[in-house]
């Protein structure tokens, strides 16, 4: 009896060691609060491994912020942060849904490659916030991009999972695009993780339903955090959402390669 528990001792330390040397795939910790899919499980996972500095997060493109991947940071976790949201009808919902919780700034404004700078200075972004989330539906490469004073730990873009990996793809930048609900928006998954690499970030991890992919600065996405960080094919999730064979109806228009 005393050999058996030695063994079971063993073994579960063992097991701990594994644990520790290989980190799990972030999509194990998938679930929804507030997010539109499991992005809050991923999250709060992310933090959980590499720790939490000034609790500020900048999110734009969030509608009326009821369906968010900050939402669950402010309600629960007594996260600050700045919501940004173009539409006016959506914007008055954000300022009211958000008016309870003082140290969260919403402003309504149209966010691009050349005024996003602004935008952060005017607000008071600090040069290292917590967190990053962009989904414009369109120019998103091109504004993260064009981020180049501010360098969030943690990073989540929109990406376009109708092109698969490794193929870069990336739609044309245009200041007044409109998200018609096709294919037409974004970057292939391929894209975004080359300019992560260029701006020192790995990709370590997409949600199950192919809408978000998660980066953390590189100096952070050690393996010994996360599973083969930075590689995109093991990453790609292909796109379980819409009604168009798992994803929104084809859509055209001018793109990049790069």
């Amino acid at each position: 009896m005393f050999r058996l528990h030695m063994l079971m001792s063993a073994v579960k330390e063992a097991l701990q060691r594994l644990r520790v040397r290989s980190p799990t795939r972030l999509t194990d910790y998938e679930h929804r609060v507030f997010s539109q899919n499991g992005e809050d499980g991923i999250i709060q996972e992310i933090f959980h491994r590499i720790g939490i500095t000034n609790r500020y997060f900048v999110e734009f493109g969030v509608e009326g912020g009821i369906e968010c991947n900050c939402g669950r940071l402010v309600k629960m976790k007594g996260w600050s942060g700045l919501f940004m949201e173009a539409d006016p009808a959506h914007f008055a919902q954000l300022e009211e849904n958000y008016e309870p919780y003082p140290n969260v700034t919403c402003r309504q404004a149209i966010v691009a490659s050349s005024n996003i700078e602004e935008i952060f200075s005017k607000n008071g972004v600090p040069l290292e916030p917590d967190l990053l989330s962009i989904d414009i539906d369109g120019n998103d490469y091109w504004v993260w991009a064009a981020i180049k004073r501010w360098s969030p730990r943690v990073v989540i873009v929109e990406y376009n999972a109708s092109h698969r990996p490794p193929r870069r793809w990336v739609m044309k930048e245009d200041p007044d695009h409109t998200w018609d609900q096709t294919n037409y928006y974004g970057a292939s998954l391929a894209s975004l993780a080359a300019l992560g690499e260029q701006k020192g970030y790995a990709l370590v991890a997409t949600d199950s339903m192919g809408v978000n992919a998660f980066f953390v600065r590189r100096e952070l996405a050690v393996p010994e955090r996360f599973i083969r960080p930075g590689d995109v094919m093991f990453h790609y999730s292909p796109p379980r959402f819409g009604s168009y064979e798992g994803g929104h109806r084809a859509g055209s228009g001018p793109y990049v390669e790069i």
